[in-house]
């Protein structure tokens, strides 16, 4: 991977001139492609994979929007400054606090641009609460899957005829006497560099979760996680700022996923422990209160050093079977029920002695309705206690993608270390700082990785256009 600063030698001809370039196709650079182009500029979009989609297309394709007129339709009363205090409160203290309002107050607009301009087969979903989230607020595709999204927008920008080249990896940013972005150099499959003139270019290439040494470097607690995001999060965008003298923010921040199913790979619904469902470790216990989130649990199950496992009834596993990821689990029996705790915890040689015990505090707990009933402080137990036919999938820790990165304003606009932008840079999504706090991964609130990712790149591209009128 190459990611170097140089400066353009002004006798040098461009292969290919646009107003905006693109680097990075996933949500955030298809949005804000779509967003400049609708605002009257030249665009081209740049991969370095051989598709588009990246992290977005392994997401559930969530957009948190407040005050949304499908929010407004379903009876359910939210505003941007409540959706802040969430995501605030969920957050904690964080390295670009003007961000999070810039989030919200555009996400409502956001979503229903998403719906009426790009196309996108979104819905609101009703049927409960996500994690950081006190009204439902997030915007989906119908089948959880952010495939869905992404095809959706690819489908936009095929509609404006807006170039995107797969296989082309952007190596070089080039900038002016002055410091201003002016173009890229790009690397094509199997051909020589060539070189394009920008008057903006808008960084969407994800963040750095694939780079070991940077994970390492700036999230150590969870560097022993296997890594389940997009192969192309290498983190240029971080390379690129240091080289430019941008800030850094919340680089400690990131997105973890405490029940990634083993060995199959695929996610288990979070709706099974939001609804009820508890984590359990090799030896029939739990370990710690479920209700942090799929995030800020992770590096609890990563401490176990030895395989977790996680229990949900019947009910539960009905709700969860909405979601085609978690049915295609069921499907091809990574899934398995009893209708007796010796049965469960046979299924996978779990103590059933202290598995039954486990099973019985914790429901004497999610009966009681008391602050102080559970052992590990859970306070919210769905529709536990659970009962009748119980289900069990064994699952694995993993890192799914970084939530810290450039510093950006209000614009999407890559931010110096004196606070200055750097003319012609935009950023957004995992390449920028995102909204989750400045360290750790239980600041992660569902859906943010892509409402700082489409929100970044609808904000970025419109002021990239207005930049050239």
């Amino acid at each position: 991977m190459k990611a170097a600063v140089e400066q353009h030698d002004a006798g040098v001809e461009w292969d290919l001139e646009v107003d905006v370039l693109v680097v990075g196709a996933g949500a955030c650079g298809l949005a804000a492609a779509i967003a400049a182009h609708d605002a009257g500029a030249t665009v081209a979009i740049l991969e370095k994979r051989d598709r588009a989609g990246g992290n977005s297309s392994l997401s559930t394709g969530s957009v948190p929007g407040a005050g949304s007129r499908f929010q407004r339709a379903a009876g359910i009363d939210d505003s941007a400054e409540r959706m802040i205090a969430d995501l605030e409160r969920t957050a904690g203290a964080s390295e670009l606090p003007h961000l999070t309002p810039v989030m919200a107050r555009v996400s409502a607009e956001l979503c229903e641009w998403l719906v009426d301009t790009v196309g996108a087969r979104m819905a609101l979903i009703t049927d409960y609460c996500h994690v950081g989230h006190t009204v439902p607020r997030l915007h989906a595709p119908v089948s959880r899957r952010g495939q869905d999204l992404v095809d959706d927008l690819l489908a936009a920008v095929t509609q404006r005829d807006i170039p995107l080249a797969t296989n082309n990896a952007v190596t070089t940013l080039f900038v002016d006497t002055h410091g201003a972005i002016v173009g890229a150099a790009v690397q094509g499959e199997g051909v020589e560099s060539s070189r394009i003139g920008a008057r903006s270019v808008i960084l969407a290439t994800n963040g750095f979760a694939a780079n070991r040494t940077l994970v390492g470097q700036h999230c150590s607690e969870i560097a022993g996680a296997e890594y389940f995001g997009a192969l192309g999060s290498e983190g240029e965008a971080v390379l690129w700022g240091e080289q430019l003298g941008a800030r850094l923010a919340n680089m400690q921040a990131y997105q973890g996923y405490a029940a990634v199913a083993y060995p199959h790979g695929s996610l288990l619904s979070w709706t099974t422990i939001e609804k009820g469902g508890i984590l359990v470790n090799a030896e029939g216990a739990r370990f710690g209160d479920e209700d942090l989130g799929y995030s800020g649990y992770a590096r609890l199950v990563l401490a176990q050093q030895s395989p977790v496992y996680a229990i949900f009834d019947d009910r539960i596993k009905a709700i969860a079977s909405k979601e085609e990821e978690f049915q295609e689990l069921v499907d091809h029996g990574g899934v398995k029920g009893s209708d007796s705790i010796e049965g469960l915890a046979a299924t996978f040689d779990l103590p059933a002695h202290t598995l039954a015990q486990t099973l019985a505090d914790y429901n004497a707990a999610a009966g009681a309705h008391t602050p102080t009933a559970d052992a590990f402080a859970r306070t919210r137990f769905g529709l536990a206690p659970l009962s009748g036919t119980l289900w069990i999938c064994r699952v694995t820790p993993g890192l799914f993608h970084t939530q810290g990165g450039l510093a950006v304003d209000d614009i999407g606009r890559v931010l110096r270390a004196d606070g200055a932008p750097i003319v012609g840079l935009y950023a957004g999504g995992g390449a920028a700082a995102g909204i989750s706090g400045s360290q750790g991964a239980s600041g992660y609130s569902s859906g943010n990785g892509l409402l700082t990712a489409i929100g970044l790149g609808y904000l970025a591209g419109r002021d990239a256009a207005k930049a050239i009128a």
